[in-house]
């Protein structure tokens, strides 16, 4: 028996004795360390269902009992109903309890991700015991909020979907050249400049369309603090993204002298408003160092480390034209010795390497930071295929796999002409399904490096939440299976009946106002016509 969980669970029994009952006499037990599943019981299955879920003492029926038990996995559980009509959940670890709740909510129905009651305040479902623990420590989601900003309720959200799904890690993409998103107290005009574009272009960067609106918006730190609170009591880490040397013309828009003031007009430039990859970035002068060191300085007030442990420093698409034509940047590379000016990139990046690392954080970049030798401690988000993620393991570093051709949610999701601006390759669910996080070419050794996966979502053509929602889900929900469970090989994997348990996931998404892509294809209002986007066809490639 599955019980329709998504994602599927180590292991379910069912033996056909009396189950759980919820209703009004429900209470909930709570041991140390299970405070934050209590709360958030109380929150969303008593808002769902009306009750008070009252705290109950040791001996009362018709309880949700949470407590840890160390000698299960840490983000393990064991979820099993009792004859008085109670379910028990152990964990591991605080997490597990969570995780724990999740199954339970799943279990209670579609009606469970209501936020009020829509008819009595019952529920019930047999006996059940399931035990489980994820395959990945980290089950990871990006989301870009420099293209298209998302206002705070919208991020938060978003971390309440990644907890339905048991993921674990919320990758906040904060700055690029269309936008930098956070309040940086010692330089305000990081947000009073470079947080606004005064139009954008409408659809993929070959497309004539533009949209004339202003676009922007940043988080306050009150805002960031608030975000990686409710992160936290989810149990999910947030691993903040400021984007260096590359994508970084709105801070160079904000501060010009940020640029390669010896090759162009500085400032001249605006906050970009198209796509791609961008010529300006930032100078490698010791300037520029003190400035990013100040920012990441508030950065790691904002991101405590049991929250944030990593800082992402993208490191990615660092055009070198400008370091080339640069005096002040070809001097530095012979001042420091070095090879060329991927040799200078990697200099900057071993920089905040060591910097995050004597204040107790770890970098981690995009596999770009790879070119030039990368710094012992650093772990890699291996982004344009495999190989990256593969060399990175193989000399011993940390490594997230998150390939563009398989689980880059911007992509496509079928072929038809009806798609919203379709970029890059046709990824189904079935395809993200399919995914697997750890090439058999890895040695066992080096698979040890592979700390687990992530979806990315880079949201050039996705204006609000519900373009966002349309391409990352139902695609998540498979996604989330591959990061958390034991799946077979991907070629032997169960898709009809992952495709059976969905139909029941639907309805939960349906509660939640989640605008996906239904599988018979998008609805009207979900369409963009006559919008170019830059469609891929074929297969893509295994890289």
């Amino acid at each position: 028996m599955n019980m329709d969980l998504i994602p599927a669970p180590v292991r379910a029994g069912d033996q056909g004795r009396c189950g759980f009952v919820l209703d009004a006499s429900t209470t909930v037990t709570a041991a140390p360390g299970t405070e934050s599943t209590e709360r958030w019981l109380r929150t969303t299955l008593g808002a769902a269902f009306g009750l008070p879920l009252a705290p109950g003492g040791e001996g009362a029926a018709r309880a949700i009992r949470l407590r840890v038990d160390p000698s299960l996995a840490a983000e393990g559980y064991r979820l099993t109903t009792t004859p008085d009509e109670s379910v028990e959940i152990t964990g591991g670890g605080p997490a597990g309890v969570f995780w724990g709740a999740q199954t339970l909510r799943q279990l209670l129905g579609p009606e469970a991700f209501r936020r009020a009651p829509a008819g009595g305040g019952t529920a019930a479902f047999g006996f059940t015991d399931v035990e489980d623990r994820p395959r990945f420590g980290w089950r990871g989601l990006m989301l870009d909020v420099a293209r298209h900003f998302l206002p705070k309720d919208d991020v938060l959200r978003y971390l309440d979907l990644l907890a339905a799904h048991k993921l674990n890690v919320f990758h906040f993409h904060l700055t690029d050249d269309q936008g930098w998103r956070v309040e940086i107290k010692r330089y305000p005009r990081l947000t009073e400049v470079g947080a606004w574009r005064a139009r954008t272009k409408y659809g993929h960067r070959a497309s004539e369309l533009w949209d004339e609106t202003p676009h922007g918006g940043y988080y306050t730190q009150d805002d960031i603090r608030e975000i990686v609170a409710y992160a936290a009591e989810r149990h999910i880490r947030v691993v903040p993204e400021i984007d260096i040397p590359g994508h970084s013309q709105a801070a160079i828009s904000a501060y010009p002298e940020l640029g390669n003031t010896d090759v162009v007009d500085t400032a001249a430039l605006t906050v970009w408003d198209n796509w791609g990859v961008n010529p300006n970035v930032l100078a490698p002068s010791d300037h520029t160092l003190r400035f990013f060191e100040g920012v990441f300085e508030e950065l790691l007030e904002l991101f405590p480390a049991d929250i944030s442990p990593f800082v992402h420093v993208g490191g990615d698409e660092c055009p070198k034209d400008q370091w080339r034509q640069s005096p002040a940047a070809q001097a530095r590379i012979r001042e420091l010795g070095l090879a060329d000016e991927d040799e200078l990139q990697s200099w900057f990046i071993r920089h905040f390497d060591g910097w995050l690392t004597a204040r107790g954080r770890r970098l981690i970049g995009w596999d770009e930071i790879l070119e030039g030798g990368l710094a012992e401690g650093a772990a890699v988000s291996s982004w344009r295929g495999y190989a990256g993620g593969i060399a990175a393991a193989e000399a011993g570093h940390d490594v997230v796999m998150c390939p563009e051709q398989q689980v880059y949610l911007d992509h496509r999701q079928h072929g038809g002409p009806d798609e919203p601006m379709p970029i890059g390759y046709v990824r189904t669910l079935e395809d993200v399904y399919r995914f697997e996080p750890v090439p058999p070419a890895l040695s066992e050794e080096a698979a040890r490096h592979v700390l687990g996966t992530q979806a990315n979502v880079w949201t050039e053509v996705m204006q609000n939440r519900a373009r966002v929602d349309y391409q990352v889900f139902p695609r998540l929900a498979a996604f989330a299976e591959v990061a958390w469970s034991a799946l077979p090989a991907p070629a032997d994997r169960d898709f009809a009946d992952f495709e059976r348990r969905m139909a029941t996931h639907y309805a939960r998404l349906d509660a939640l106002g989640v605008d996906y892509r239904p599988q018979e294809g998008p609805l009207p209002w979900q369409r963009r016509p006559g919008i170019l986007g830059r469609p891929i066809e074929g297969t893509p490639p295994n890289v």
